[in-house]
């Protein structure tokens, strides 16, 4: 009887320790999920904050991109204008300087022409006057 008692004893004291460590796996288990959990929510929260970071790092950089490019391109813009004004201008100053040349050139050689039309008339006029003087007096 006595054997039967303690063998029935060491039994529940089995059962006991069994259920205790069965119980003490299911907390380590529990503990380890949770850990898990855990440290999988820090992660991801992490890696979003990361993203999250880098992508208004990225959109900063694509603006600043954005503005500098559309900066350069006004510049370029306002240069070529600019530079197509100054030509504009430069040619018609030296076509209107041109043409004030040849106006003064033509002017020139019309006022020549002129003066040449009129010492010819005179010269013409005076030996014309100087054979009727000399025809008048002769007869």
């Amino acid at each position: 009887m006595f054997t039967l008692t303690a063998i029935s004893t060491l039994n529940k004291s089995v059962k006991l320790l069994s259920l205790l460590f069965l119980l003490a796996l299911v907390v380590v288990e529990v503990v380890v999920v949770v850990v898990v959990v855990v440290v999988v929510v820090v992660v991801v929260v992490v890696v979003v904050v990361v993203v999250i970071i880098i992508t208004i790092k990225v959109a900063v950089v694509v603006a600043v991109t954005v503005v500098a490019v559309v900066v350069v391109v006004v510049v370029v813009v306002v240069v070529v204008v600019v530079v197509i004004v100054v030509v504009v201008v430069v040619v018609v100053v030296v076509v209107v300087v041109v043409l004030v040349i040849v106006v003064v050139v033509v002017v020139v050689v019309v006022v020549v022409v002129v003066i040449f039309v009129v010492v010819l008339v005179v010269v013409v006029v005076a030996v014309v006057l100087v054979v009727v003087v000399v025809i008048v007096v002769v007869v």
